[in-house]
């Protein structure tokens, strides 16, 4: 069960939340790179792999006009497993950090990608894009 509580969601420790960062608002297309996703789509899953509930936040960060790196700003959304197709060094640290699984997406359509993974099919990203320039 997912709860509000001033702004942080916390989830219940029987479900498993996978966030990934979509192209557009219906969360069906993943997008190229993490930090610059316009948003992120966020599952919680039963433990039979039934899906809970879904929800898209719109990406805060400071390459969508927000404020900070988007790594940051999506921990207080509580995900377990965070699945794209590229992240740089610094969010993947930051996630890791925080016992947070970053997986190698599969496919370009989540819907693809969150049975692959329910199969156990998807491996973990280790290496951050080499075209992640920060400043």
């Amino acid at each position: 069960m997912v709860v509000e509580d001033k702004g942080v969601e916390v989830v219940d420790d029987m479900m498993r939340r996978i966030l990934i960062p979509v192209d557009s608002s219906d969360g069906r297309q993943l997008a190229q790179h993490f930090g610059r996703a316009p948003y992120f789509a966020v599952f919680d899953f039963n433990e039979d792999g039934t899906v809970a509930k879904s929800n898209v936040h719109p990406n805060s960060g400071e390459h969508s006009g927000g404020r900070g790196h988007a790594h940051d700003n999506v921990l207080k959304l509580n995900p377990n497993v965070v699945i794209v197709h590229g992240m740089g060094p610094r969010g993947i640290a930051n996630f890791q950090n925080h016992n947070i699984a970053v997986l190698k997406a599969s496919s370009g359509q989540v819907d693809e990608v969150l049975s692959v993974y329910h199969q156990g099919g998807l491996t973990e990203l280790t290496e951050g894009c080499a075209d992640a320039h920060h400043k």
